[in-house]
């Protein structure tokens, strides 16, 4: 007989996690999350680390599909203390010549700055824009329904002929920098584009690339990239705050060791410390998959196909990301009037596709591709006036084999690494905004 007292348990407190225990606590469920560390919100936190009175969001920053999310819209976390915040522009993307190509909140304004800079590309930019309004929204809603999404796809189907039916979708699966190079004659709207598309963490120059490119540049003209106010954290403790007003259970410190399955279902989890906690319906995993299938179960329960599909898994590439606190805004070259959230910095769209492929080849980058997150332009809570808040990632690989740059990094990334790679970051920041490092107040 189970004497389990929990419906369901969820390993991880990350966003995931919490959302699924909210979902299953409104449908009555007795839930129980367990968090191994000591902390929840997973890849959703953030510290006052780097500088007293400065905030930095130790991982993900902004939220586009999560703002987009019927699901979240649905939990209603205003009412449990999220604010969003936003920008005054979404991107910018700064070029060598000082001139900079900006998504705005409204497409119209995107559209006359991209035509300045190249006439035509604003046109364009509109188009892209009318067809993004027929498809995009069940787009969006197909990517974020349970799989498979079929009344989202249905919806998405029946406007396709509207925007050219087969065409558009060829469209859509293109790499995005021939995405951009078809559809726009100047390197600003190219730039936009691409730029967008590396945060799917594929290469520009590789096939599905331009949708990641279409949806982040379009989302950021309908729901924005917010960011929640006074950190990424505050995401994570409204949906743990509305989760335990529901009578869920949140316990961090617990890590776990094994989910026990016993004639093909999940009857309970085992801690690392060998509490065994029993459930009645469920066990859900907010967990890497290799974490699940290789360390949480037992080989012995999986089909064979997954056992042979978790051996040839493959991570992303890895990140270094620096913190910055700044005594004053980022000096930009040009800074343009409304100023961005988000930052991309490379010198051209195929600088981005030598940087993007050499982490492919398993080298670092000499000049990286950076992605920009001005905090304090996007939340004024995150730090004191006049100052900012800045973080700056990029991408490198899991092993690196070279290094393209004079530096010698050989992928240990011991502090003495980190720092020359944070160094190298510093100075493409520098190259754009002369002045940079006399700002820096910590990092």
């Amino acid at each position: 007989m189970n004497s389990a007292r929990h419906d369901a348990v969820v390993i991880g407190a990350g966003p995931n996690g919490l959302v699924a225990a909210n979902l299953l606590a409104d449908s009555g469920w007795d839930v129980l999350v367990l968090e191994e560390q000591a902390s929840i919100g997973g890849a959703v936190r953030s510290d006052s680390d780097v500088a007293q009175g400065f905030v930095h969001d130790t991982f993900s920053s902004f939220y586009p599909l999560a703002a987009a999310s019927p699901v979240i819209r649905r939990l209603g976390l205003e009412r449990h203390g999220l604010t969003w915040c936003h920008a005054p522009a979404v991107l910018g993307h700064p070029m060598p010549d000082g001139r900079w190509a900006v998504l705005h909140h409204e497409p119209e304004q995107t559209a006359a700055g991209l035509d300045d800079l190249h006439p035509g590309d604003g046109d364009a930019w509109l188009e892209l824009h009318r067809q993004w309004q027929r498809i995009g929204p069940g787009l969006i809603d197909a990517l974020l329904s349970p799989f498979p999404p079929v009344r989202a796809s249905l919806r998405m189907l029946v406007n396709l002929p509207a925007v050219g039916g087969p065409l558009f979708v060829r469209t859509m699966l293109e790499p995005a920098k021939t995405l951009a190079e078809t559809r726009f004659g100047g390197e600003g709207a190219r730039l936009l584009l691409a730029g967008n598309a590396s945060h799917a963490d594929i290469p520009v120059d590789s096939a599905g690339s331009g949708l990641m490119g279409l949806l982040l540049a379009m989302m950021g003209q309908t729901d924005g990239w917010p960011v929640p106010q006074g950190g990424a954290g505050r995401l994570a403790q409204a949906l743990a705050d509305r989760f335990t007003s529901l009578g869920g259970e949140i316990r961090c410190s617990a890590p776990v060791h094994r989910i026990v399955v016993a004639d093909g279902r999940a009857r309970a989890v085992v801690l690392a410390d060998g509490e065994q906690v029993p459930v009645r319906r469920a066990v859900l995993a907010d967990v890497s998959a290799p974490a699940l299938y290789e360390q949480l179960l037992d080989p012995d329960v999986l089909p064979s196909r997954v056992r042979s599909g978790i051996r040839r898994f493959e991570f992303d590439p890895g990140t270094v990301k620096v913190d910055w606190a700044l005594d004053g805004p980022v000096p930009w070259t040009g800074a343009p009037s409304a100023a961005p959230g988000t930052v991309h910095l490379a010198d051209s769209v195929d600088a981005m596709a030598r940087a993007l492929n050499a982490i492919g080849s398993h080298s670092v980058p000499a000049e990286p591709f950076l992605l920009i997150g001005q905090m304090t332009t996007s939340d004024p809570t995150r730090s004191p006036a006049g100052t900012e808040a800045l973080w700056a990632y990029t991408h490198v690989p899991q092993q690196v084999h070279r290094d393209d740059g004079p530096d010698g990094i050989t992928g240990s990334w011991d502090e003495a690494e980190t720092e020359v790679m944070a160094d190298r970051m510093q100075a493409r920041i520098e190259a754009y905004a002369p002045g940079f490092g006399s700002r820096v107040r910590a990092r």
